[in-house]
């Protein structure tokens, strides 16, 4: 057994009402607390246990590592295993060999309803953004705010759907309130939704894994009471996984989150084949019974190199995104629309740059 330890980056999330969600760094620019967090593994390189202290404070904030340092050599941040799904058939003007025309071949994209300085978008903004996604069958949000479930369903198309997020565990009842109040108001009803996702990444931000399992199990019965009836997951990382299989059994199907770029060793030409070969890796840990989804990959286009291999620009994400696509296809949801400038560039310079489309 040898151990790794990390530098990490707390962030504590803002309300509701602002932005939330933030690649690896789930806040807006909030200060900041560095502690340390060792990751112990196996002859094999399997991660076995971790240590991921939380600083005091409201149970009811959410916190999330950014990576300050790179994995060791031969090791995997988030191994995955994703279902197989149908694609969407949508037409795209995308031109043929862009990053776009690449990203068009998965299932879905993440979306992030906030202008570059934070604010909510418009009805008319998310309306052309949605236009220019029509090729996916699923768009992922991270949480109801800015009422963007509304503004997507009045202007998505009949072969797409939201996977809906809930993000913050210390207001679960409130907020499963505010995504059943936008959605029956919808056209579409609870049709129009793909999942719901209690959490993201919330055992890899510190939450423990019983606090997580509860989560799941009591958000929903509270969305069965409001009409829901469908998928429910937590989405979070192999390492999570890895050491707490129970969130392999909270979920109705295992929902991950997998970025080459964070393991540091990987060749943007290799993504695809980096991400199929830690499939296995999480099916042996949650079974073959329940299907699974990478519900964010993809590659940055500026920032810091991240180990050796994990070199953001432009080309490398093209490649990185044709690698993936080529090999997975609609098996995983790309992350992300545009670039979020909202956001902390992180300790890597990354958090703002993983956008697929121009701003």
């Amino acid at each position: 057994m040898f151990a790794r330890t990390l530098l990490c980056t707390l962030l504590a999330t803002a309300a509701l009402a602002s932005p939330i969600h933030q690649h690896h760094q789930h806040a807006k620019r909030n200060p900041v607390v560095t502690v340390v967090v060792t990751e112990y593994f196996d002859a094999n390189g399997q991660v076995t246990s971790s240590q991921n202290p939380v600083p005091s404070g409201d149970a009811s904030d959410s916190v999330s590592y950014s990576v300050a340092s790179a994995p060791a050599s031969g090791t995997s941040e988030e191994p995955y295993y994703p279902s197989s799904q149908s694609t969407s058939g949508s037409s795209s003007t995308a031109s043929a060999g862009s990053v776009e025309a690449y990203a068009e071949k998965s299932k879905g994209i993440t979306y992030s309803p906030y202008t570059d300085s934070g604010s909510c978008k418009s009805e008319s903004e998310v309306a052309s953004d949605i236009a220019k996604l029509s090729a996916y069958e699923i768009i992922r949000v991270y949480a109801p705010d800015c009422s963007c479930i509304t503004n997507i369903m009045a202007n998505m198309g009949s072969n797409q759907k939201i996977f809906a997020g809930l993000f913050n565990i210390g207001s679960l009842t409130d907020d499963i309130a505010t995504l059943a109040e936008q959605v029956q108001a919808s056209s579409q009803g609870w049709d129009g939704i793909y999942a719901v996702a209690i959490g993201n990444e919330w055992v890899q931000n510190g939450e423990s894994a019983s606090n997580v399992v509860n989560a799941v199990s009591s958000g929903r019965s509270t969305l069965s009471s409001k009409g829901w009836t469908g998928k429910v997951v937590t989405v979070d990382t192999v390492g999570a996984y890895q050491d707490n299989d129970s969130l392999c059994e909270a979920s109705d199907f295992i929902a991950v989150n997998a970025h080459p770029y964070w393991n540091g060793n990987v060749k943007p030409e290799d993504s695809g084949s980096f991400l199929q070969s830690q499939l296995s890796l999480l099916q042996s840990v949650c079974g073959s019974e329940k299907s699974i989804l990478i519900c964010e990959t993809g590659w940055p286009t500026q920032g810091d190199t991240f180990g050796q291999d994990g070199v953001p620009s432009t080309a490398n994400q093209l490649t990185a995104i044709k690698s993936i696509t080529d090999s997975l296809a609609d098996q995983v949801i790309m992350f992300t629309t545009y670039n979020d400038y909202w956001k902390d560039p992180g300790s890597y310079g990354v958090e703002q740059y993983w956008g697929i489309y121009p701003n």
